[in-house]
């Protein structure tokens, strides 16, 4: 059972670390820090004053990047490596005594769920800011701050909820893809009729 558990943190900070890798670090240092709740020895790595300090600094970062149009775009440009990596390096810490191979497969996995929620932020980011108004960009990173907020606290205390919240977060990312996929191959089917139809 503890397994399950441990792929359950693994699965939820991997999956929160992809929209906001800062205030995931910084929920696991704090949480190792106060104890919230029992965690497993290897959470103490996330114990460090330099970890700590550094991930609110760069939360509180991010929060006020994250709230400026066109600029956050820029901000997830440059975290495209930078997020992927940190899931990977975040999954493998918490899971502790592996063998090389169990290792590499969750490090892969932690990654993968980075990626796919760095993109997917990274996308819905780009389209609301084709919109003429702030507000849509403020309400999706706080909606975006909460949610990482909530996972961290659920993944900490119930991981096995916090597993099934990533499974229906990689269902719906999947879909999302798929309408995203289809919205631009259309973009581009227009764009040769226009052109053509404004030469003649």
């Amino acid at each position: 059972m503890e397994w399950i558990a441990t792929l359950g943190r693994t699965m939820g900070f991997s999956f929160a670390a992809g929209i906001n890798l800062y205030a995931t670090v910084a929920i696991l240092g704090l949480a190792s820090r106060y104890n919230w709740v029992s965690l497993p020895p290897q959470y103490q790595a996330f114990d460090n004053d330099f970890i700590i300090a550094a991930a609110l600094g760069l939360y509180v970062v991010e929060f006020v990047a994250d709230k400026i149009p066109w600029f956050d775009s820029i901000w997830d440009t440059v975290h495209t490596a930078v997020r992927p990596l940190g899931g990977a390096v975040i999954a493998v810490t918490t899971l502790g005594e592996a063998s090389a191979t169990t290792e590499v497969l969750v490090g892969l996995l932690g990654g993968a769920l980075a990626a796919g929620t760095h993109f997917t932020k990274s996308g819905t980011r780009a389209v609301a800011n084709t919109s003429p108004e702030p507000f849509s960009n403020w309400i999706l990173s706080l909606g975006e701050d909460a949610f990482v907020i909530t996972l961290g606290l659920v993944a900490l205390k119930y991981p096995v909820i916090a597993a099934g919240i990533v499974i229906v977060g990689v269902v719906m990312i999947a879909l999302f893809a798929t309408i995203l996929y289809r919205a631009i191959r259309k973009r581009w089917r227009r764009r040769p009729a226009v052109a053509s139809g404004s030469s003649a």
